[in-house]
């Protein structure tokens, strides 16, 4: 199967160059007197890099062949993150925090996840896109100032920071979106 320029919608795996790619956000760009164009920003699965490219009405692209499975991350050492095939324990594999990219920061042991696979091998992998964390670190909130639309910056239990609501204390459970790095809302304990 084979993609149109204006088919690149975030989340679509395709060959460009050779390598396989994922489409994180694209828009239709059209310049006076120009054929239209599709501003694509994607990350290569191999090398874990960003690229921004503009796609033309001639440009075909090929589907890249992925394939997903369940996974459990184990632990994470010296920039190298360890995974395991939830069906398959022994069946073990790791991938670069430079491919991970921000998605590191919120991995914890035994959090599920999804593996993708090129050629047969575990390239990276897709979080969760809500994910519960513990507040380890936070800042007092101020008397008074608890019911105004501030923010302040927390840890949690993945040693990331967050901005949150001033109401957010130490010990809460909040609820994260992977994908953007924002808080969502308070976790029901």
């Amino acid at each position: 199967m084979s993609y149109a320029y204006n088919e690149l919608r975030p989340g679509v795996f395709f060959i460009y160059e050779g390598q396989p790619f994922v489409v994180l956000s694209s828009q239709p760009l059209r310049m006076q007197q120009r054929k239209p164009v599709f501003q694509t920003r994607m990350r290569n699965l191999i090398n874990g890099k960003i690229i921004e490219h503009n796609f033309m009405v001639s440009d075909v692209l090929e589907e890249a062949d992925i394939q997903k499975r369940e996974a459990n991350f184990l632990y994470a050492h010296r920039g190298e993150f360890w995974f395991t095939d939830k069906d398959n324990p022994k069946n073990r594999f790791k991938i670069e925090e430079s491919i991970l990219g921000d998605g590191a920061k919120f991995l914890k042991p035994n959090t599920v996840v999804t593996a993708i696979e090129y050629n047969g091998k575990a390239i990276t992998v897709e979080l969760p896109v809500k994910m519960d964390f513990k507040v380890i670190e936070a800042p007092p909130s101020t008397r008074g100032n608890t019911a105004q639309g501030g923010t302040k910056q927390v840890k949690i239990e993945t040693g990331a920071m967050i901005n949150v609501p001033l109401f957010i204390n130490e010990g809460e459970v909040i609820r994260v979106n992977t994908e953007t790095g924002e808080y969502v809302e308070r976790a029901s304990s």
